[in-house]
C-alpha cells in the first residue's frame, strides 16, 4: 500500500467473484493456498473475468505451493510476508511498469499536445500503427488528468467476441441470457469517475457503435436485460491502427461516432519516424529485462546501437521490446553485443541495404514466389500467406492482421475455417506482444 497499491479484502472465493462481478475491479488477486484456487479461476473465467492470481500461505508447504501453481496461480509468496518480496512479486505479475519514454522531437511534440489536453474531459482518439504504444499513451493521458486517482479501465474490442462485447461494456442483469447467473457490472460502470479506454475500436460492429454513441451523448448506459438506464461519469479514450475516415467511407464505421470520439487526435509516429527514441527505449527495456531475469544490467555496445539505428522496426516499439528481451538473455560479455540483437526466428538482424540490393532481392523473391504459386488456387495462396504472416508475428493476431491489411475479425474467421479443415494454425506465443486467439 505504501507503494501505491489499493487493497480490498474478502473471506471466500465466492465473495471474490461477487466483488469482481459487482465492478470492484482488480489488477491482481492474492489468494491463500488453503482455498480452492482452481475453482476461483474457473468461476471468474466463466464470466470472462480475467485477473491474475498469486498464491500465498503460512508454512511454505512445497506440495501445496506446487498445487496452487498447477491450479493456475502465477506465483507463490510465503507468509508472513517480507515487504520487499511481496512488492517485487506483485509488481512483476501485474506488469504495470510501462513508462512513456520519448526523446525524439516528433514524439515530444505529441507529448506536449497530450499534456495540454489531458486535464480536460474531451474524448481523444489515439492512432498509429500496431505496436507504437497507443495504450501506453492512453495511460499517460489518464495520469495527467483530473481523474488520475480514479480507475483506468481498458477494453480490447478486437479480442472479445462480437456477441460478448456488449455485455462486457455495458453489463447485464441476472437471466438476461443463458449463463447470466447474476448481475454483472460492465466496464462503463466499473470505470465511472475515471477513464475508459476502447482499444482497437474500429473492430466494433455497427449495432454496438450506435449504443456507444448514445452512451457518450447521454452519459448513461443500458445493461443487457436492464429496465432502466444507468448514469455514468467517464472520460472515453479510443485507439485504432486503421484509417477511420476510410472506414467511414467504406460504411463500416459511423461518421457521427468518429466525430464524437475524435475531439482531439493524438497520432503516434511509427518508430522509424522517431529515430531519437530507439536507443532510449532500448536502454529502458535492457534495464527492465535484466531486473526481471535476475541478471546484471549491461550497457549497449556501440555496434549494437548502430545495428538498432539501421533496422526499420516494422513491429515498432513492441518489436524493439521483444528484441531487447532476447538480447539480454543472449549476451555473454560485459556489454549487450551486436550478435545478440536477433529477429524472432533467431537470425541476425540485418542493417539497411542499399536501394539497388533491396530491389534486386525483391525481384528475386517475387520470381521465386510466382514459381511456387503456379498451379495453386487463389484460396490456397491466401491461406499460405496468412499462415506465413502469422508465423512471422509469433502468433500475434493483431499484428498479423495489420500487416495483411485485414480486420482482426476477418483473420479470426479465416483461422477458424483453417482449423476446422484440420490445418495447423500457429498459436499465440507467450510473452510480450502475444494476444488471445
Amino acid at each position: 500500500m505504501s507503494a501505491g497499491a489499493k487493497v480490498a479484502h474478502v473471506e471466500t472465493i465466492a465473495a471474490a467473484t461477487q466483488a469482481l462481478r459487482a465492478g470492484q475491479g482488480a489488477d491482481l488477486m492474492l489468494v491463500d493456498y488453503d482455498l480452492d484456487i482452481a475453482a476461483l479461476i474457473a468461476a471468474n473465467e466463466a464470466e470472462r473475468i480475467r485477473v491474475p492470481v498469486v498464491a500465498c500461505g503460512v508454512g511454505s508447504d512445497p506440495q501445496r505451493a506446487g498445487d496452487a501453481i498447477r491450479a493456475g496461480a502465477k506465483e507463490f509468496i510465503p507468509l508472513p510476508p517480507e515487504a520487499e518480496l511481496i512488492a517485487a512479486v506483485l509488481a512483476a505479475v501485474s506488469d504495470d511498469n510501462r513508462p512513456l519514454v520519448a526523446r525524439d522531437p516528433a514524439m515530444e511534440a505529441v507529448l506536449k499536445l497530450a499534456d495540454q489536453i489531458a486535464p480536460s474531459d474531451a474524448s481523444i482518439l489515439i492512432t498509429g500503427e500496431s505496436g507504437v504504444g497507443k495504450e501506453v499513451m492512453a495511460r499517460y493521458v489518464h495520469t495527467k488528468s483530473r481523474r488520475a486517482n480514479k480507475p483506468f479501465i481498458s477494453v480490447n474490442c478486437a479480442a472479445i467476441p462480437e456477441n460478448l462485447l456488449e455485455s462486457e461494456l455495458f453489463g447485464h442483469e441476472k437471466g438476461a441470457f443463458t449463463g447470466a447467473v447474476a448481475r454483472r457490472i460492465g466496464k462503463f460502470e466499473e470505470a465511472s469517475g475515471g477513464t475508459l479506454l476502447l482499444d482497437e475500436i474500429s473492430e466494433m460492429d455497427g449495432r454496438l457503435q450506435a449504443k456507444l454513441l448514445r452512451a457518450l451523448q447521454e452519459r448513461e448506459i443500458d445493461r443487457v436485460g436492464g429496465g432502466k438506464p444507468v448514469k455514468v461519469d467517464i472520460r472515453v479514450l479510443a485507439t485504432s491502427n486503421r484509417d477511420l475516415v476510410q472506414a467511414v467511407k467504406d460504411g463500416i464505421f459511423r461518421e457521427d461516432l468518429l466525430y464524437r470520439l475524435n475531439v482531439v487526435n493524438l497520432r503516434l509516429p511509427p518508430l522509424r519516424e522517431r529515430p531519437g527514441d530507439v536507443t532510449a527505449l532500448a536502454e529502458h527495456f535492457v534495464k527492465k529485462y535484466a531486473a526481471a531475469n535476475g541478471m546484471p544490467e549491461r550497457p549497449l555496445s556501440a555496434d549494437a546501437k548502430r545495428r538498432l539505428a539501421t533496422h526499420r522496426w516494422p513491429g515498432n516499439v513492441r518489436e524493439l521490446e521483444n528484441a531487447m528481451h532476447r538480447a539480454v538473455l543472449l549476451s555473454t560479455g560485459p556489454e549487450i553485443e551486436e550478435f545478440a540483437i536477433r529477429l524472432p526466428d533467431g537470425q541476425p538482424m540485418s542493417g539497411a541495404a542499399p536501394e539497388a540490393a533491396v530491389a534486386r532481392t525483391a525481384s528475386m523473391a517475387a520470381e521465386a514466389a510466382s514459381r511456387n504459386f503456379v498451379g495453386s488456387t487463389v484460396a490456397e495462396v491466401e491461406q499460405q500467406l496468412i499462415l506465413d504472416t502469422l508465423s512471422h508475428c509469433l502468433g500475434n493476431r493483431t499484428h498479423a492482421a495489420n500487416i495483411l491489411g485485414i480486420s482482426i475479425r476477418t483473420l479470426r474467421n479465416k483461422l477458424k475455417e483453417y482449423s476446422e479443415a484440420g490445418v495447423s494454425v500457429p498459436a499465440p506465443q507467450g510473452g510480450l506482444g502475444a494476444n488471445a486467439a
